[in-house]
């Protein structure tokens, strides 16, 4: 069972110098722990980005993990001693639509969910972020904030990686290819117009680009990179995450499992074709999610994907959204693309 005193805990809080004011109050101090139940907080502020300063900690021993919005991890579960307390802190994005861009607008506010074995919050503050990194994500379902279990997206597990400080906003959406992605208002000329000087924004469109040819596969590429260039923004493109199918030798070297569509349009490769032209940093998903699922082999890497609960060999479960995710937050530090002081490890 999990242990979470909240009277206790608010004393604390009031102790350690955090305000406690309901968002509501206006009275120019952050909200705090009255905002919060044993499950969670809830906090009536506007659409923006936020940081969020977490007190943990108990009278025993805590395991604490956050999550927000549409299922978002937001802070790894983290474990402090009895009697101790430990601060941490994140910044996280506030939107309408809360997850996919085309699904429903979700609950106004910021909703966080506490996790982990034995959780225990010693007190809270949101405040408007300042001079914060967006990475903005462009994809399909196994990138999304996935609305519901068994699935995720591994956009969804990427938050949990990043300090104070970065952001992100994850406009994937649930089918989208290339075309779709282009010519639905509620996806590029939403997300397009949002982009800052300095903003990553993350690239993954394939799996859904069943019967795009390869010249309109690569232009429409182009035009995604171009578009987030003109808003000064840095475009960084991904190849997709492998399907789960394997070959007799165990293997994953299929059209099935590396993303070749019907016409023979190898999309990790015109992704990496189109990155050396238009000279734009590459995260080789296809080539790391390989590696890890052959070597895992069949058994080992069904709880990557949802092959238990699903038969299905192409989205993710947390689990294996977690692993991925984590590639992704290597590849963002090996390349510079995040100072890696802004980033979790371990």
């Amino acid at each position: 069972m999990r242990r979470f005193n909240l009277a206790v805990l608010a004393a604390v809080a009031l102790a350690s110098g955090l305000t406690a004011v309901p968002a509501q109050a206006h009275t120019g101090r952050p909200p705090g722990l009255e905002n919060c139940t044993t499950a969670g907080c809830h906090f009536d502020v506007p659409p923006g980005t936020y940081d969020v300063k977490v007190l943990l900690g108990g009278d025993a021993e805590s395991h604490t993990a956050i999550s927000g919005e549409t299922r978002r991890s937001l802070l790894p579960e983290t474990a402090v001693a009895a009697g101790e307390r430990a601060s941490r802190s994140f910044t996280v994005n506030v939107r309408t639509p809360e997850g996919e861009p085309t699904g429903p607008d979700g609950t106004p506010g910021l909703d966080l969910a506490l996790g982990g074995s034995a959780p225990a919050l010693a007190g809270i503050k949101v405040t408007p972020a300042r001079h914060t990194r967006q990475i903005f994500l462009v994809g399909d379902s196994t990138v999304c904030d996935q609305p519901g279990d068994p699935y995720s997206g591994w956009g969804q597990q990427l938050p949990q990686y990043l300090r104070k400080g970065v952001s992100v906003a994850n406009y994937a959406d649930s089918g989208e290819s290339t075309v779709t992605y282009l010519s639905e208002p509620r996806l590029w000329a939403t997300v397009q117009p949002l982009i800052r000087p300095g903003d990553l924004v993350l690239v993954q469109l394939a799996h859904n680009d069943k019967t795009t040819d390869e010249a309109t596969y690569r232009a429409n590429l182009e035009t995604l990179v171009a578009g987030v260039r003109e808003k000064g923004g840095n475009p960084v493109l991904v190849t997709p995450i492998v399907r789960r199918w394997f070959n007799s030798d165990g293997t994953l070297n299929n059209g099935t499992a590396l993303l070749v569509n019907g016409l023979g349009v190898d999309h990790p490769a015109v992704i990496r074709s189109v990155a050396a032209a238009e000279d734009v940093p590459l995260i080789d998903l296809t080539a790391k999610t390989k590696t890890l699922v052959e070597s895992l082999g069949v058994e080992g890497s069904k709880a990557i994907y949802l092959y238990n609960e699903k038969r299905d060999n192409t989205h993710t479960s947390v689990h294996g959204a977690t692993v991925y995710a984590g590639l992704v937050r290597d590849e963002l530090v090996a390349q510079r693309l995040v100072p890696a002081g802004l980033v979790r490890v371990g």
